[in-house]
């Protein structure tokens, strides 16, 4: 590397320390301050923190991109548009007007406090930053040539370090630095990338077939998974803090509609510089495309700036979803079963446990799009209906019992269901684990409000 873009990038980190840790002048006075801002989230600041975090898994972006095409944009993009139009206009409204603190919350209320404590403990997985960790130990270690093992301690450590101190508000300032250099520095690669390819359209001239079909190559059964899976924006933590910070209701949903006009931006960027990828570099792993793609094509200081990028788009992930699931680690779980916990110190030591469960999983399952797709088909079908019902009928409650099963027992059948899939290496049945779960879910809802509904008759 050039000694600029070393230079860009040590500055880089030195910004990101600045704002986020030593900006964090004055200690939040109380838990609402330290978790949601004190719920005074502005539109731009709500708009550029969704952004940025909700758009993490870059490196995973490149990998399937150089696999399969324009089948990225179909999975990765369109179904998240479609659910988060839902979510602007019906649900992040209702979660400001709640006042609760986060999702476990209305398990809480309707279902009680163990079934607030289990969804607390699936919200714990399915947040966990490990897939953006791995990107970014990824990186450094392509970047740095260290260690594996070493770079995924970087990762975790440098991107989590600041939010002990000044929590949700170091949280919102890094990410308005973040969104700005995360944009700027793809619009240079795709601005070197056409300069030295060609146009767009004769790039998808000279693409294989393979590359410009929605499916990639794959069944049409398996872009619906991934359809479904992004459904996890319902019961996504992210989305629901910063809709719970927002100043009004009318930010919560005016900032989700301005971020999916920002994500159709940045989703043109990288699947274009995604695209030329596969045209002028040769990785031997895929998820180097991006990274190597700047380092064949970019001047010092784009270079630099590139990669600056990339670091903000992985950081401000690892940042949201570790304080989320310090959050969830230290208030909603550890806070329920002791209820005189110091809930920010509570949250404080979740910090350390949510890195050290990350770590093991990026080792586990190291591959960003198998991390998402396996979380996503086994946890969501014992969250997202439960959960909808909390906003559809907010004064609905059911027997414990009842709803523990609700919530653990879909999720018992796609584990099962996807552990004789892996063991016999296809889907079992030709059925992805997700849709038994699913169905199970639905199944048992209609059983619990049909047992509700008879017994108040």
């Amino acid at each position: 590397m050039h000694w600029i873009d070393i230079l860009i990038l040590f500055l880089y980190f030195g910004m990101i320390l600045a704002l986020g840790f030593f900006r964090s002048t004055q200690k939040p006075s109380n838990a609402e301050d330290y978790i949601l801002a004190g719920r005074k989230l502005s539109l731009p600041a709500f708009t550029a923190t969704l952004v940025t975090t909700w758009y993490g898994g870059i490196l995973g972006i490149g990998e399937n991109t150089y696999l399969y095409g324009v089948q990225t944009w179909f999975i990765f993009a369109l179904p998240y548009y479609v659910f988060a139009l839902i979510y602007a206009f019906w649900i992040a409204p209702k979660i400001r007007n709640s006042n609760h603190f986060s999702i476990p919350d209305h398990f809480r209320k309707s279902y009680g406090k163990e079934a607030s404590i289990l969804s607390a403990i699936y919200i714990f997985i399915l947040s966990s930053p490990a897939p953006y960790i791995l990107s970014m130990g990824i990186l450094i270690q392509f970047i740095f040539n260290i260690p594996f093992g070493v770079a995924l301690v970087l990762a975790s450590g440098f991107s989590l370090i600041y939010v002990w101190k000044g929590g949700f508000k170091s949280v919102i300032r890094t990410d308005i630095l973040q969104f700005v250099l995360m944009f700027l520095g793809f619009s240079l690669l795709l601005f070197f990338a056409w300069k030295t390819e060609g146009s767009p359209i004769h790039l998808f001239n000279t693409l294989p077939k393979s590359h410009t079909s929605p499916l990639g190559g794959n069944s049409i059964q398996y872009l619906l998974v991934w359809f479904f899976i992004a459904s996890w924006t319902f019961i996504d933590p992210g989305f629901y803090q910063r809709s719970a910070a927002a100043k009004t209701p009318d930010v919560a949903k005016k900032g989700i509609l301005m971020s999916i006009l920002f994500w159709g931006i940045f989703d043109g960027l990288t699947l274009l510089t995604g695209l030329y990828a596969v045209q002028l570099v040769s990785p031997e792993n895929p998820l180097f495309s991006f990274p190597l793609l700047g380092k064949t094509i970019l001047p010092p200081f784009a270079y630099g700036l590139f990669l600056a990028g990339i670091f903000s788009t992985l950081m401000s992930t690892i940042d949201s979803l570790g304080f989320i699931n310090s959050i969830t680690f230290g208030r909603d779980m550890v806070g329920q079963i002791k209820k005189d916990a110091n809930t920010i110190q509570s949250i404080k030591t979740g910090l350390i446990i949510t890195s050290v469960f990350a770590l093991g999983l990026a080792y586990i399952l190291p591959s960003v799009v198998k991390l998402f797709f396996t979380l996503g088909s086994v946890i969501i079908p014992g969250l997202i209906l439960p959960f909808v019902l909390t906003l559809w009928k907010p004064e609905f409650t059911i027997q414990n019992i009842q709803a523990n099963l609700w919530i653990l027992f879909p999720v018992l059948v796609s584990l099962i269901w996807m552990g004789i899939s892996l063991k016999q290496g296809s889907p079992f049945l030709s059925i992805e684990a997700f849709y038994p779960g699913m169905l199970t879910s639905l199944g048992m809802g209609i059983i619990v409000i049909k047992l509700k509904n008879g017994i108040q008759s």
